[in-house]
């Protein structure tokens, strides 16, 4: 009895630590079922959002930014400039050109879309600082805000660098 009583508790902290493990982020590589919407307007800001992403950010194309983002562009992130030329001013500077993939490169796990509103989430994966050597994925996300059928505004969880 008394052997059962000291691993009652021991068997309890066991199944606590595996419950609250951790499960890994994963990308869904559905992009098409992500763009649907049974609402047009949504389909449509959605579909803005990710030409977006793959033309401009992900592709490097600044050139192609006033067809994406209204010229007052708002910018949330601390690290970036707000407005649609300050933007393109910034990311000239890091951004290569390159060829502009039919996807999202960047591991997508979903794009949510209400009203003019429009969230992208990714995984991200980080070193354990725990862990040397172990990796550990995350979520980020980016939210922007559609106004005349360009992006407006724009979110992440980015903090001063």
């Amino acid at each position: 009895m008394k052997l059962s009583l000291f691993c009652a508790p021991l068997f309890a902290c066991t199944l606590i630590t595996s419950a609250a493990a951790q499960v890994p982020v994963a990308a869904n590589p559905h992009h098409e079922q992500l763009l649907a919407s049974p609402d047009a307007r949504l389909a449509a800001n959605k579909k803005l959002v990710y030409d977006f992403w793959r033309e401009v950010f992900e592709g490097g194309h600044m050139e192609l930014a006033d067809k994406y983002l209204a010229e007052s562009y708002i910018q949330h992130n601390p690290n970036v400039p707000t407005g649609r030329a300050a933007f393109v001013e910034f990311f000239a500077k890091v951004a290569t050109a390159k060829p502009i993939e039919a996807r999202v490169k960047a591991p997508l796990v979903a794009i949510l879309a209400d009203g003019d509103w429009v969230t992208l989430s990714f995984v991200r994966e980080y070193d354990d600082p725990k862990n040397p050597g172990v990796k550990y994925t995350t979520t980020w996300f980016d939210q922007f805000r559609i106004e005349n059928g360009r992006i407006a505004e724009h979110w992440d969880p980015a903090t001063r660098r």
